[in-house]
């Protein structure tokens, strides 16, 4: 079974371009996986006009492996505003 990680991704959009922004704790395989699963929550609104600001927190996010290979990937918690 593939090793999961714990994505910390920091992702905050200054005003006056928007004051939108938040820190998500995410379980994911990939990089890839991460982006997937905070742009497709179903409590996503972020605008896709960030998602390439997005890519860049999550190549810079705290990334723990994770011991236990039986987690599912997903969001753990949000905070967004």
């Amino acid at each position: 079974m593939a090793s999961k990680y714990l994505y910390i991704v920091d992702h905050y959009i200054p005003f006056p371009q928007s004051e939108y922004g938040g820190i998500w704790n995410v379980v994911a395989d990939n990089d890839e996986e991460c982006f997937d699963l905070i742009t497709s929550a179903d409590t996503s609104d972020l605008n896709e006009q960030w998602y390439g600001d997005l890519r860049e927190n999550i190549l810079s996010a705290q990334v723990l492996k994770l011991d236990e290979d039986s987690m599912v990937s997903g969001i753990l918690e949000e905070f967004t505003t």
